[in-house]
């Protein structure tokens, strides 16, 4: 079971960039805003609120599978990370006068 789960972590927890979060947000907000007009505007016509609401939960659904997963167009644009310094590489950090490191 733990195997599994440790998979699944794998699956989720993929890197996305900025440009790929601002992205995810842009289409998080399109689709959620035209599944919402479209489920009232369908709602109205036909005078049913449940019709209405099945089709905003599939709009909420689809936007769900669409943003969620850590697909490859969210990390196009991978920030440089500096190098990792280590305790000896002489780097000197100043905590309240004095010196750490």
């Amino acid at each position: 079971m733990e195997q599994i789960l440790d998979q699944l972590r794998d699956v989720v927890e993929a890197p996305i960039d900025y440009e790929g979060q601002r992205l995810a947000e842009l289409i998080t907000t399109v689709l959620l805003g035209a599944a919402g007009i479209f489920a009232f505007f369908i709602g109205f016509m036909t005078q049913d609120i449940k019709l209405s609401l099945y089709i905003g939960l599939a709009g909420t659904a689809i936007t769900f599978l669409a943003v969620v997963p850590p697909w490859p167009l969210y990390n196009k644009n991978p920030e440089p990370w500096l190098p990792a310094h280590s305790a000896t590489s002489g780097v000197q950090i100043d905590v309240d006068g004095q010196k750490v490191g």
